[in-house]
């Protein structure tokens, strides 16, 4: 069995939306106080809420086609977008270890899915 096309960018596109979602996670959880009313009123909880929702269900069309080993992995991609995004939008720190540890990411996507021909 081999992995459509159509199905690794599901899951590709499934990463990016899901990391705009732990983006807009954060940015909820830093307006958060120790009553109901701002969680129930947190917009950018809602929209951190609703885009994992959407990421999953990309996710869901992009695996059902393909192979799992070649596909599940490719979540990981969501690591490198969050990196990407909390650079650009909270001015995180890049370090050493972090580009490390994302081209490792990278070479496990790349060596898996060369078994994918």
């Amino acid at each position: 069995m081999t992995t459509p096309l159509r199905s690794i960018l599901l899951v590709f596109f499934a990463s990016f939306i899901g990391s705009f979602g732990a983006v807009f996670l954060k940015l909820g959880a830093g307006r958060l106080h120790r009553d109901l009313k701002t969680i129930i009123f947190n917009w950018r909880l809602a929209v951190g809420i609703a885009l994992y929702l959407l990421s999953f269900i990309f996710y869901y069309l992009g695996v059902r086609e393909g192979e799992l080993s070649i596909l599940y992995p490719m979540v990981s991609l969501g690591y490198i977008w969050t990196l990407v995004w909390s650079r650009l939008f909270f001015q995180e720190p890049v370090s050493r270890r972090k580009v490390v540890g994302l081209a490792m990411i990278m070479v496990g996507i790349v060596v898996l899915n060369l078994g994918n021909r």
